[in-house]
């Protein structure tokens, strides 16, 4: 599978939610990733760290990533293994802090309204195709420019400034 396709299972979260439920104010004393992973959406969905596999999406409503610019709510997102966010929308910092760690999040009303918990889905980055292959239904989100994909496949800004320098 490219590293372009994306497929798991979903985990559905509602609308406005926040960074301090992604990852709870009384663990930003680390920016380790795999500690702030073991709490991820802890306020939210208190198993969640413990009940997500590598690989799977969370799938949510409006304003996903609201509240602080902290750049540990992605962090503690990619550090549990989701591969992917799908949202009716996003909050603008937390939006590029995503792409700045390498987490791809996708734009999508209709697949944010449609796809239920506990679905798979497949997800195509360069196309914007979100596949949910539990009901056969498709949807569409805008898909990421190039530059972008790179910078997600190098795994985040850094990574990415890293191999450019080297190269």
């Amino acid at each position: 599978m490219s590293s372009n396709i994306l497929q798991g299972k979903v985990w559905r979260f509602g609308n406005d939610v926040d960074t301090d439920l992604i990852i709870p104010a009384r663990y930003l004393n680390t920016s380790e990733p795999k500690e702030l992973a073991v709490h991820c959406m802890e306020d939210a969905d208190p198993g969640f760290a413990g009940k997500v596999n590598l690989g799977d999406i969370i799938v949510a409503g409006k304003n996903f990533g609201c509240g602080s610019s902290r750049e540990h709510a992605p962090i503690s997102i990619k550090a549990a293994g989701v591969s992917c966010v799908i949202a009716a929308s996003f909050a603008r910092i937390f939006y590029r802090n995503s792409i700045n760690i390498g987490l791809p999040i996708l734009e999508s009303a209709e697949a944010s309204k449609a796809i239920a918990e506990g679905n798979q889905v497949e997800v195509d980055l360069s196309s914007g195709k979100i596949m949910d292959l539990t009901t056969g239904k498709s949807y569409q989100a805008a898909p990421f420019p190039p530059f972008m994909q790179e910078l997600i496949n190098a795994g985040g800004l850094i990574e990415y400034v890293k191999k450019r320098i080297t190269n």
